[in-house]
């Protein structure tokens, strides 16, 4: 079985809609021409591409297991078609070009595919299984020096990203997460609610922030598992409603916050934050999207940050059909990315 299902050119071409006299992001970015039989292959593939002068990394995770498995919505499993289909056919100009990106495909998630009858502990057995494919996907990434770009299925994915990171870099990883749930719910079998108290459990994570918090959407009991841990926040009540502090306030204590801690940077993204994002959490109390943009390009451009995960987006959930939902997700997502690797090619910080 392949690890990684390839994006080659022929699924870029068949998205790709041509204009004369334009240049489209998909006809000048990379991919890979094939699956790969086994993880040498793979671990030689992206060696080559980073000698070749790629540095970004998108990769898929087509799942809905966590946020099943967390008694929650599927349709977590598509954003990256969703995504991709709208990024390739962003214009190649001077602001970016293709040339440092490389769309490498999605996890091949189908030998733990489960259905929609199974029972809580056998989805929950799934997430575990899944975790161990996205570290055997993602350590020869980090190892190679190169920089994913993580798109869709559940938040629990994020467990995953952090072990891997930290298997690479030898270090903990301080993670900021833009979501209204903190995700640090008891550790009572693996969902996309507990990846951050899993992983800190586990020694991956040594700093944990979340931006946009919803002051009701969090039990008692996870609020104090993450006092116990050190994490800390903004909710979005503070910021949003309140008024307390602006967003820009708040990067900038989350900016002092992460370079304090000298950790490699995660950079992750609940698209549920985002107001009425078809997710598995839709929301009607969210935030805006260019707001969101804000946050990626900020701790992108001002951090050592090692990735991007945009989670949770499922364009199934969109009230007015599937079609509109993959245009929604698939532009939001898009202008996340762009959002990071302006960020990234901009930053100037070495920590």
């Amino acid at each position: 079985m392949p690890l990684l299902l390839p994006f080659t050119d022929h699924e870029v071409n068949t998205l790709l809609s041509p204009r004369s006299g334009e240049q489209k992001l998909g006809q000048t970015l990379s991919t890979f021409p094939c699956a790969f039989d086994d993880i040498a292959s793979y671990v030689a593939a992206l060696e080559q591409a980073k000698a070749q002068g790629i540095r970004f990394v998108i990769i898929g995770i087509g799942e809905d297991i966590g946020p099943r498995a967390n008694l929650g919505r599927g349709g977590a499993n598509d954003a990256f078609n969703a995504s991709m289909a709208q990024f390739v056919n962003l214009q190649a100009n001077r602001f970016l070009d293709g040339s440092q990106i490389l769309i490498a495909g999605q996890l091949d998630t189908s030998a733990i595919h489960v259905g929609s009858d199974l029972n809580t502990d056998a989805l929950r057995n799934a997430v575990e299984q899944l975790d161990e494919l996205v570290i055997q996907a993602l350590s020869p990434i980090f190892s190679a020096g190169l920089e994913p770009i993580v798109i869709g299925g559940g938040h629990n994915n994020a467990f995953g990203l952090l072990t891997a990171a930290k298997q690479a870099t030898a270090k903990k990883v301080a993670a900021v997460n833009l979501d209204p749930h903190s995700d640090f719910r008891p550790r009572e079998g693996r969902h996309s609610g507990n990846g951050f108290s899993y992983a800190a459990a586990s020694g991956a994570l040594g700093f944990y922030h979340v931006l946009g918090l919803h002051e009701l959407k969090n039990s008692e009991q996870t609020f104090a598992q993450l006092e116990a841990f050190g994490g800390s926040w903004h909710s979005l009540q503070s910021i949003w409603v309140r008024q307390e502090l602006s967003l820009n306030q708040a990067l900038d204590e989350i900016v002092g916050m992460v370079k304090d801690s000298q950790l490699p940077v995660a950079i992750e993204l609940d698209l549920d934050a985002i107001t009425n994002m078809p997710s598995s959490a839709a929301t009607a109390a969210g935030i805006p999207l260019l707001d969101a943009l804000r946050y990626v390009y900020r701790l992108a451009n001002e951090t050592g940050a090692h990735y991007l995960h945009l989670a949770e987006g499922a364009p199934q959930c969109h009230a007015a059909g599937v079609d509109a939902g993959y245009r929604e997700v698939g532009q939001s997502v898009s202008e996340l990315i762009f959002a990071y690797i302006q960020g990234r090619n901009a930053c100037q910080y070495l920590g």
